[in-house]
């Protein structure tokens, strides 16, 4: 029998550590369904016949591959999520990862271009299940790869063309789209086709060490330019543009200019430390959704990130953000609701042991947990729809199980 100070000791340690995020974590994965699972395991044997008699657990194996397992192979969509050749079938799911695959818009260090592949290649490593959250993206949410635009190399206005097309049309179809970037010029052209698409007035959180603000850089309009060129061609008031990170030596004179002129919200890295991450996070919020806004655009620069972290960019400049301050930041703001987002400025051919690429590919995973927790996209634990959108593909006969 414990003595008395004993049986109080062990319930004080038991009320301490009943709150903890790792302890609460272990309860919720007993609270998730399995039946997606479940369903792509059958699949797998279908499509690529049971394993070899000689395997023992053979109900997670099969002689083609066909499922997530194992991680270094297999056909490298993003999260290994279904691969929809029919682009005119999307509607049908809620979210759609498409790669924007341009970078003539650099001015220093090209390579963007090769972010998608890179970011899909290394999102292999990941499963859809999140510990802390308990989350399981594949279980809660529908989500499709669509892809890449075909991009014109060293033609921007015609890629700029097709980027947006490509947005606009997904948006259209009532999915949540994430863009894998490509340099940052395809701001324009995707803030375009959210815009064009949304048609209601829309508000722009943007991660960089850079403004973005130019009117044109090297007589183009290059990434440098985006946010200037989607206010000024597309009405996008700079009033309602929060930009996050931005300092150091490669900030343009000229978009300085325009940035004061257009009246964006700039937050320094060193803003960010000084008030915190929810104090900042809380103006962000304020403003960008502030004057009539009804949605809200996430734009992620990666050399918004300290390049300690990510060293694979166009433009790195030290001082930037620790990953989990942007990692907090864009949870804040996916929990209010977002329309889309981007991850731009990727540069495998710079990065250092693909931590570049697997940064960009977990803001996206934690934008979509955040979602889902907060019931604006997908399922709950249960399985039980969250959104019209997810209550509609439920019930659709045969389709509610393809994530």
């Amino acid at each position: 029998m414990a003595k008395p100070d004993e049986s109080a000791s062990r319930k004080g340690r038991e009320r301490r550590t009943a709150d903890l995020q790792g302890e609460r974590a272990k309860r919720y994965e007993g609270e998730l369904t399995d039946r997606r699972h479940r369903e792509e395991l059958r699949r797998t044997h279908a499509h690529g016949l049971p394993p070899a008699d000689s395997l023992q657990e053979k109900e997670s194996a099969s002689t083609f591959q066909r499922g997530e397992l194992p991680h270094f192979s297999g056909i490298n969509t993003f999260l290994k999520a279904p691969f929809l050749e029919d682009v005119h079938q999307v509607g049908e799911h809620e979210v759609a990862i498409v790669g924007a695959p341009l970078d003539t818009g650099t001015t220093y260090r090209p390579g963007p271009r090769f972010g998608p592949e890179a970011m899909r290649r290394i999102s292999s490593l990941y499963s859809p299940y999140y510990y802390e959250m308990g989350i399981d993206l594949r279980e809660q949410l529908d989500m499709v790869d669509v892809g890449d635009i075909f991009i014109t190399p060293g033609n921007l206005e015609k890629s700029f063309d097709q980027i947006t097309k490509a947005v606009q049309h997904l948006v259209e179809a009532g999915v949540f789209p994430v863009i894998l970037g490509g340099d940052h010029s395809i701001g324009f052209p995707t803030s375009r086709g959210v815009m064009n698409a949304f048609g209601r007035k829309m508000g722009v959180i943007h991660f960089d060490r850079h403004l973005d603000t130019q009117r044109l850089d090297l007589d183009e309009r290059m990434h440098t330019t985006p946010w200037y060129w989607a206010a000024h061609e597309y009405h996008f008031d700079m009033g309602n543009l929060v930009q996050i990170g931005i300092g150091g030596w490669q900030v343009p004179r000229p978009g300085v200019d325009e940035a004061l002129k257009g009246g964006s919200l700039v937050m320094t890295t060193e803003d960010v430390e000084r008030m915190g991450v929810d104090k900042a996070a809380e103006l962000a919020l304020e403003v960008a959704w502030s004057n009539g806004v009804e949605g809200v655009f996430l734009s992620f620069d990666i050399d918004a990130v300290d390049p300690g972290f990510a060293p694979g960019t166009g433009w790195p400049e030290p001082g930037g953000l620790y990953p989990r301050e942007a990692l907090k930041l864009v949870r804040a703001f996916a929990a209010e609701g977002l329309l889309g987002m981007e991850v731009v400025e990727v540069s495998p051919p710079y990065d250092s042991s693909d931590v570049t690429s697997l940064l960009g590919v977990r803001l996206i995973c934690e934008v979509l947990a955040t979602s889902v927790r907060e019931g604006r996209l997908g399922r709950d634990r249960s399985g039980a729809p969250q959104t019209e959108r997810a209550r509609q593909i439920d019930e659709r006969p045969g389709t509610g199980s393809s994530a």
